[in-house]
């Protein structure tokens, strides 16, 4: 309970800090779906947003695997979280071994079996009604989440969505979706250029993003500016490596 309760206060925190005018949302909410697996009883998380076209896309997950399963269910436009953002309801406890979500999803239930997880839920990222994504939660276990871990769950969803809109209002509907999309926007960069390190470097596409994360959080850089560097040969990525093979990584 002790450890349990220092990390929401680790979590809280790190809201708090995100308050600010300019803050790298992809890295909080990275850290964020993160702290969810070791809160809950979850094997895995992936968080989605929506662009200014109404479609889905994964800014964060807990691992590779899982922000592959969202790609592939995005692509065929099913799933508890499509579902969950289109209406604003939760989906809680679905058996990925029932046939009826083999019927209703068949793509994403066999990908997700696939991948081991045999449960799903998915809980609306939404302010005053208003839903912006979906925080998507998978299990190896097929026991239902009890109601403390949901009532948790779709507070640190709340916490994720106050945390992209903050400093700003309902009324300034135009403006949220330009920092949502230019979060999309770097996203798409991020993932090219953690293709391209992890080919470079002969290492997981995990371990690439590992590095190039630990190494922007100590530099003080956003991830997707160094990204971009990356992406035009701006940046030395032999000492992005370097760096952190002789620095300890700090926590995620």
């Amino acid at each position: 309970m002790t450890t349990r309760n220092q990390q929401l206060t680790e979590v809280f925190v790190e809201v708090a800090d995100s308050l600010i005018d300019d803050f790298d949302v992809i890295d909080f909410l990275q850290k964020l779906s993160v702290r969810c697996v070791e809160l809950l009883d979850v094997a895995a998380v992936g968080i989605l947003l929506a662009d200014d076209h109404d479609r889905l896309h994964i800014l964060a997950a807990s691992d590779e695997e899982t922000r592959l399963l969202e790609l592939f269910a995005l692509q065929h436009d099913q799933g508890p979280c499509v579902e969950c953002y289109g209406d604003g309801r939760p989906r809680i406890g679905v058996s990925l071994t029932d046939p009826a979500a083999l019927m209703r999803w068949p793509q994403f239930t066999r990908s997700a079996q696939d991948t081991g997880f045999v449960a799903t839920n998915a809980l609306p990222l939404r302010l005053r009604g208003r839903v912006i994504g979906a925080l998507s939660l998978f299990q190896n276990s097929p026991d239902p989440l009890g109601e403390p871990d949901l009532q948790l769950a779709q507070a640190l969803a709340d916490v994720a969505t106050i945390a992209i809109l903050q400093q700003r209002t309902l009324a300034q509907s135009e403006a949220e979706r330009d920092q949502l999309q230019y979060a999309l926007n770097s996203r798409v960069l991020i993932e090219q250029v953690k293709g391209i390190l992890a080919e470079r470097w002969q290492i997981s596409i995990d371990e690439a993003f590992s590095i190039f994360r630990a190494y922007a959080r100590a530099h003080s850089r956003k991830l997707s500016e160094l990204a971009r560097e990356v992406a035009e040969g701006r940046q030395d990525t032999d000492s992005i490596r370097a760096y952190n093979a002789r620095t300890p990584r700090p926590r995620t």
